[in-house]
């Protein structure tokens, strides 16, 4: 799958409001300008009417995004036509980016929008998370839930049960110690404690008062984990030890021993000759879009593949093995019915049979050639369930059961939309566009034209809405619209819209659109004060539990096909051309005239320093030329030169960095503040954001203050180097080491290949490197032969791609290499006499307190004896390891392999890590090496 192909979003998010109704009666905006393939056409028509054929439901949930069995979630979706939803507890925020320098919570957002890209190849109808935040690896469900709270994790889980209201609850995850990860068991932990909570109506009365009813599933289950068993017992990867065999179930809370027994296999590598693939060959281009995790698809040929799952409850009597999830359960549209008990009024089970009838009618109809040829059916089917959710409201059903009802009904309403939709197969898009008239035979070939990337407030606009249809010779027009989502007054001028839109004569119409003054920024409605922080504040007011709040403009409209109303949405987009991707639509965001950040936003100051540079990097989002005025606000005793600098931007969209040489007055462990402020027209602004992610993934805005946040520190650095850096996946380690003075070379893949490397005093080679510059394996020869002449190599964390000995001494690191978790774990230094540890700062073991999320991730496992393991550290209940910090002369050089998160420390402003990283770079000039 090409990276930079654009996508429209078959994933559609519920509102978590009050009132779970609104839920079904949605019409929900795409917010990618392109349907993938398998919801385009005639596969779009064919997959819309198994959803509507079953009332088939399933939440899965997971801990992380890339920890869904997609290929399971394609099957049920896809496969099966039930609805699917997934629940993903945190945003993946601890973890490594192989695709940028995002990291902690930007990281987050990456992966947030990643896991919106899979979700469409699995056919979701809605994605959640909680407000977790992944913290770290968690070795144990006890240390998770302790980051976490029991009861906060519980109370968001019921939360989205109550709204999804799934039949099934399932999850990758047992809850126990096979699952690997803390996390992970909690996720299992929550999938099977759900399945009784949210039905009790004891438990989270707030929910229930704000119309979020109980509600039970049939079943839960998970996946069958994978076991090492031998003779020892079972082997627990998480804290790798062995111990007897068996899981918790946590509905009982009684011990089941031996392995969990498979209870239903399910087909996901069945081929779907529709679409064309197997359900698991769909789901992999899904998983391939989280690249920051796996660098990008592997999509496996086609073949049998089944996942298995072991039910772990169940509210029926259900067998041994099953057949599907869904076996005994009625999930035909008359087992509606069955949410009323013994109150269901006859005309509801005859009008879902009329209704169903309907459905098979327009199943045996279809034609892949002709799909708007069973329109006319969906229209009479859309008409009745309408008459009769009229029928159900005037009913004297009593709640919970009408509410329930009415909830199953509203969700066939907008399948039945969707289903239209699809076969008639219109389309709705809206762009910003340019002012003035555009060659429609020069736009052909061209396409559209760049805009804005960033609407502000006050801002005035052109915006083009297109609407299309080939099917019928002409569709009614009831409306065509623009709303602002935030329930801000937005202006929007502009023509009447036709009547009726004719078969393959698209209808345009273009609105003048000014944002409201006091509009939102487009930014997350989550934040927590700092990374030790394990769960995230939710602003008030804002969506509970979804991906991010809406983006602020949507077109609508409403047609009449038949008798019918048919209601679509598509969120406004902001298009740009780039050279390789070529034409790229994201959803329009609104942020401030002005973007401000400090560059550093952490660091040190060392002692004695007499000056620094700090530097400000202001983003012009004013549409045309703008002149502001920088300055910094700084600590007491502090002075800046210039006092302010002023900008010229010309254009919109320009990015400019201005510098301050500041003279700091700094005391040893003090921490201070320099705050940047831009004026312009009368207003400051002191914040700013990053636009994180990628070339060909929809970005999205992480917000901070424009601050600078330092600490005296006695840090010395040997005068002169030369430092060379090889960049691998991305980190800001170059930049953070600006504050001590050393100025980094970027090496290319020339550099390496025939540069001179002997000119630099050291060579830092960045995180992951080895996973992602092939151009480092071929010249690595080149890097020892720098270190046999007398240069020093610091290798930095690398995956297990760097298991193959590519230092100048064997070692070994494993495909399962160890990480020490605790930031506090003790730090003993093994070798207090080694250079690394004297020379020009004298380190401690107190150089180790303050660090920040992990001591660090992939030490070696062993290693041949001319390598002097320097550190050990370890986990409570973890084997000592020695193998995080290696030195070894080689020549009259140093080689170093390096696991401790110094990518981490050093962008945060660490103490500590910054004076012992000072000392391995300046080894080339300590004495004790000449």
């Amino acid at each position: 799958m090409n990276i930079f192909r654009r996508l429209i979003c078959a994933v559609l998010i519920p509102a978590l409001s009050s009132g779970a109704m609104l839920y079904a009666a949605e019409v929900k905006p795409h917010v990618d300008a392109e349907a993938i393939a398998p919801d385009q056409g005639a596969a779009a028509t064919w997959q819309a009417l198994k959803r509507l054929h079953t009332r088939a439901s399933l939440l899965m949930i997971v801990a992380h995004p890339d920890d869904e069995d997609g290929a399971t979630l394609a099957y049920e979706s896809r496969g099966v036509g039930a609805r699917v939803s997934l629940l993903t507890l945190d945003r993946g925020e601890g973890g490594a980016n192989v695709m940028s320098s995002d990291y902690w919570d930007a990281l987050g957002l990456v992966r947030t929008e990643e896991l919106l890209q899979a979700d469409r190849y699995y056919g979701l109808d809605a994605q959640y998370f909680t407000s977790m935040a992944d913290y770290g690896f968690s070795k144990s469900l006890n240390e998770a839930l302790g980051q976490w709270g029991h009861d906060r994790v519980l109370e968001q889980a019921v939360r989205v049960v109550r709204t999804v209201r799934p039949l099934i609850v399932c999850s990758v995850f047992v809850g126990g110690p096979t699952d690997g990860h803390g996390q992970h068991a909690t996720a299992g932990l929550m999938a099977q404690e759900v399945f009784k909570a949210a039905g009790d109506p004891k438990m989270f009365p707030e929910q229930i008062k704000e119309g979020l009813l109980p509600w039970s599933p049939v079943k839960t289950y998970a996946r069958v984990p994978f076991f090492r068993v031998s003779e020892k017992g079972m082997y627990d990867y998480a804290n790798h030890t062995w111990g007897p065999v068996g899981v918790t179930n946590h509905i009982t809370g009684k011990w089941e021993p031996g392995k969990p027994s498979v209870t239903v296999s399910v087909p996901s590598g069945t081929f779907d000759t529709v679409i064309g693939q197997t359900y698991t060959q769909i789901s992999h281009e899904g998983l391939g879009f989280q690249r920051s995790q796996n660098g990008g698809p592997n999509v496996p040929l086609s073949g049998s593949l089944m996942s298995d799952y072991h039910r772990f409850g169940s509210t029926i009597d259900s067998k041994p093995t099953e057949e599907s999830f869904f076996d005994g359960v009625d999930v035909s549209l008359t087992g509606i019915t069955d949410l009323a008990g013994n109150q269901a009024p006859q005309s509801l089970r005859s009008g879902l049979s009329e209704i169903n009838s309907l459905i098979e009618k327009a199943i045996t109809e279809f034609s892949a050639a002709k799909p708007a040829a069973i329109a006319p059916d969906l229209a009479q089917g859309k008409k009745r369930l309408e008459v009769l959710i009229g029928e159900v409201e005037k009913s004297a059903l009593s709640n919970p059961a009408k509410d329930n009802v009415l909830y199953e009904l509203r969700v066939k309403d907008r399948q039945f939309n969707d289903a239209l939709v699809a076969a008639l197969q219109i389309s709705l898009n809206a762009d910003v566009t340019v002012g003035g008239k555009d060659d429609p035979m020069m736009a052909m070939f061209r396409g559209a034209q760049s805009t804005f990337q960033m609407a502000t407030p006050g801002l005035s606009f052109p915006v083009k809405v297109h609407l299309y249809q080939p099917s019928v010779s002409s569709l009614a027009i009831n409306s065509v619209s623009l709303k602002g989502t935030s329930g801000k007054n937005w202006d929007v001028k502009g023509p009447t819209a036709p009547t009726q839109v004719n078969a393959t004569k698209a209808v345009e119409v273009t609105y003048s659109v000014q944002v409201p003054e006091d509009e939102p920024f487009t930014r997350p409605y989550f934040t927590r004060d700092g990374l030790q922080n394990a769960f995230y504040e939710v602003a008030k007011d804002a969506p509970r539990n979804k991906p991010f709040s809406p983006y602020p403009l949507q077109a609508e409209a409403e047609l009449n096909y038949e008798g019918t109303s048919i209601q679509l949405a598509s969120v406004v987009q902001v298009v740009s051309r780039v050279n390789g991707p070529g034409l790229l639509r994201y959803p329009m965001p609104v942020g401030p005239a002005l973007s401000v950040a400090l560059s550093p936003a952490a660091g040190v100051i060392p002692l004695g320093s007499q000056s620094t540079t700090v530097s400000v990097r202001v983003r012009n989002n004013v549409q045309g030329a703008a002149e502001p005025v920088v300055r910094l606000a700084l600590p007491s005793g502090w002075s800046a030169t210039p006092d302010s600098i002023p900008i010229h931007f010309t254009q919109t969209g320009e990015e400019q960095t201005v510098s301050f040489s500041v003279k700091p007055k700094a005391a040893e462990g003090a921490q201070y503040t320099v705050t940047a402020v831009a004026s312009l027209s009368g207003k400051e602004y002191r914040e700013g954001y990053t636009t994180v992610g990628y070339v060909g993934l929809r970005p999205y805005f992480l917000y901070a203050p424009a601050k600078y946040t330092t600490v005296g520190t006695d840090v010395k650095m040997a005068p002169g180097e030369s430092i060379a850096y090889v960049e691998g996946s991305g980190d800001d380690v170059p930049s953070a080491l600006e504050q001590i003075g050393v100025h980094v070379t970027h090496l290319s893949a020339q550099d390496l290949a025939s540069g001179n490397l002997q000119k630099y005093d050291a060579i830092v080679l960045g995180v992951r490197a080895y996973a992602v510059r092939p151009d480092l394996i071929a010249n690595n020869a080149r890097l020892l032969q720098y270190v046999e002449k007398g240069g020093v190599v610091i290798v930095q964390y690398n995956t297990p791609e760097y298991d193959h000995n590519y230092g100048p001494y064997p070692y070994v690191m494993s495909g399962d290499p160890e990480e020490v978790t605790d930031e506090k774990s003790v730090v003993k230094i093994l070798a207090p006499n080694n250079p690394v540890f004297n020379w020009p700062n004298k380190i401690t073991e107190k150089d180790f307190d303050g660090w920040i999320e992990e001591r660090g991730s992939k030490f070696l496992q062993s290693w041949d004896p001319k390598y002097t393991p320097l550190l050990e550290t370890h986990d409570a209940g973890q084997p000592e390891q020695k193998g995080g910090l290696v030195y070894a002369r080689y020549g009259k050089g140093v080689y170093i392999y390096n696991a401790y998160a110094f990518y981490r420390q050093l962008p945060l402003g660490v103490p500590g890590a910054f004076r012992l990283f000072a000392n391995m770079l300046s080894l080339p000039k300590n004495p004790e090496i000449h």
